[in-house]
């Protein structure tokens, strides 16, 4: 509630003005139906035709007034409440960007997207009914009362028996909506992480034959949130019915016991008729009242969702005090006595990792699933946070840096190729806002991306589709590289990032992107022992410690568990063959 009050004084003028004209628009009606008992008992009963038109251009005059201030409450109201949507749609999403991936864990990326659309839209909903209704109607109902009070104070317990009625209404209606609207909610979170499953997972699901199991998931998401859906509307409706007969029996009684005090001479029946209109007005206001009371609680489980991603704090912040980045700095890696523990776990994942990356060399990780490769490389560029020791970028601790100044100086190529909606040459600038068209072309032919690029008909403005759909795993793969070169970065980083190209397109691309970064720090996962032998430093994991480091030959020399690796991937004449290369590399 807090950031919406924040949000809400930007518009305290607009608020002001939206009070007064909502306070003309009660005026006007309540005004109105005391000329129209006017013009009965004195123009029409007294036959004064001069009573009639005095009071009758006054009434057309207040009218149009009425109607104008209406219509600057309702533009007021909409301007207000889409305005407010709006910014609170930039600070829950600017939030969320601000997250580390340890911060991602607390909600799903549907709720997250659910909070950011469909709570907000409530909110939005519900805040133009309060500036509307909700400001309007109780003092509608409380000048209502005491104007047909002061016209008819012997018809007075109708309006109180009517007004008894519907207050009983809307708190049962209360009671019962509140917690409904806290699943309601919670449903829908549900329906978007079932639909984007299905869509993410699509080629799975068609594989594997198991749309009629997905279907079936579907529906009974879709059932129940249609049945709630169907409870809660049905709750709503009902308050018609109710409506409708307290005001029918209200009329019915206030013209039947009127009638009487009219034919025993104690009351006009201009002022019956007033009394009548009052009631309406009472009444219509206690129903505006209650469509509050129905979206409110609704709207109030929508605000504490969203409080709860605007009140999550990011875990991973600029510093305090920022150091600067090394003067002359080249993208030396320096890992001290790291441990890293995921939040949650019981067990670290990675324990006291020592060593060194230095600028042009290649170091090299592999080991086997789960030994905590990809999860060291996510600790560079901050992903997350080490839970013990230090991580060193030319000699600064990365937690002294500023995030932007890390990672100016880190060019990231993940696993899983991502392309963003838009063209080759915007994904390519994506890390890299002023890359001219020369960097660019020469980015793309370092990564071997410019061959099939160029034979497209728009080249570089071809359209990617949204998450790169329109191109193959391979294209996927060479296009993030190139993205990553374009920034000229001192460090790279390639999350097993060669995996779908073939042999000689890889060969090529090495070749081309050992020239590039002859002077940078390289950094590479890999799976294959044919993507790392030829590191500099090739660094084996296992169970999240180092049990060996060195080239490819001292390590078939010296570990056993890289011996594993490479002979449960290379044929034996392969294992010579390589070992005969690296020996006499390291001879020449």
């Amino acid at each position: 509630m807090k950031h919406l009050f924040r949000i809400f004084r930007a518009y305290w003028l607009s608020f002001i003005v939206l009070v007064i004209f909502n306070y003309g628009v009660v005026m006007a009606n309540l005004w109105l139906p005391d000329k129209m008992a006017a013009i009965v008992n004195n123009g029409i009963v007294k036959q004064n035709l001069a009573a009639i038109w005095d009071n009758g251009w006054r009434m057309i005059v207040v009218t149009a007034l009425g109607g104008i201030c209406l219509a600057i409450v309702a533009f007021l109201a909409v301007r207000i409440a889409t305005g407010m949507a709006r910014q609170l749609r930039e600070k829950v999403f600017t939030r969320i960007e601000s997250f580390a991936l340890a911060d991602f864990n607390k909600f799903s990326t549907a709720s997250l997207i659910t909070r950011s659309t469909n709570d907000i839209q409530q909110i939005q909903m519900t805040t133009v009914m309060l500036l509307r209704i909700a400001l309007m109607a109780p003092l509608m109902a409380i000048g209502g009362l005491q104007k047909a009070l002061q016209n008819a104070p012997s018809l007075s317990w109708i309006i109180a028996l009517a007004v008894a009625v519907l207050f009983v209404t809307i708190v049962v209606l209360f009671v019962v909506a509140m917690p409904r609207f806290r699943r309601l909610q919670a449903l829908i979170d549900q329906l978007n992480l079932v639909v984007r499953e299905n869509l993410t997972g699509l080629r799975v699901v068609r594989a594997f034959h198991n749309e009629k199991i997905e279907q079936a998931k579907f529906d009974d998401t879709n059932t129940e949130l249609n049945r709630l859906n169907l409870f809660v509307n049905r709750l709503m409706m009902a308050m018609d019915p109710i409506i409708m007969l307290v005001m029918s029996f209200s009329n019915l009684a206030v013209v039947l016991f009127g009638a009487y005090l009219i034919d025993s001479g104690n009351l006009e029946i201009g002022n019956m008729l007033a009394f009548l209109q009052y009631t309406l007005e009472v009444i219509m206001a206690f129903l505006a009242i209650s469509m509050v009371f129905i979206m409110a609680p609704r709207a109030a489980v929508s605000v504490r969702r969203i409080g709860e991603v605007l009140d999550t704090e990011p875990s991973i912040l600029d510093p305090k005090n920022p150091k600067p980045l090394a003067q002359n700095g080249r993208g030396k890696i320096e890992f001290r006595d790291v441990t890293f523990t995921y939040p949650g776990a019981d067990l670290p994942v990675i324990t006291s990792l020592n060593f060194t990356a230095e600028p042009g060399q290649t170091t090299a990780f592999i080991g086997s699933t789960g030994s905590g490769k990809s999860t060291l490389i996510n600790l560079i560029p901050r992903f997350y946070d080490v839970s013990a020791g230090q991580i060193l970028l030319d000699g600064v601790n990365i937690r002294d840096l500023k995030l932007e100044d890390l990672y100016s100086q880190i060019g990231y190529v993940p696993q899983k190729g991502v392309l963003f909606s838009g063209t080759i040459a915007s994904n390519i600038k994506y890390g890299n806002q002023s890359a001219g068209d020369e960097l660019v072309r020469r980015a793309a032919a370092i990564a071997q991306a410019s061959d099939f690029v160029n034979k497209l008909e728009n080249g570089y403005d071809n359209e990617i589709a949204q998450g790169g759909s329109n191109a193959s795993g391979g294209q996927r793969q060479r296009l993030s590289i190139t993205r990553a070169i374009a920034v000229e970065p001192n460090v790279y980083i390639f999350d097993d990032s060669f995996s779908a190209l073939d042999f000689k397109t890889d060969a090529k691309l090495r070749a081309a992107l050992a020239k590039e970064t002859k002077n940078k720090t390289v950094l590479i996962v890999g799976q294959r022992i044919n993507t790392i032998m030829n590191a500099d430093k090739i660094i084996v994991l296992d169970e999240g410690k180092i049990v060996g480091q060195g080239t490819h030959a001292e390590l078939m020399k010296t570990c056993a568990v890289y011996q594993e690796i490479a002979a449960s991937q290379l044929s034996a004449d392969d294992l010579k063959r390589t070992a005969h290369l690296h020996t006499a590399k390291e001879a020449a």
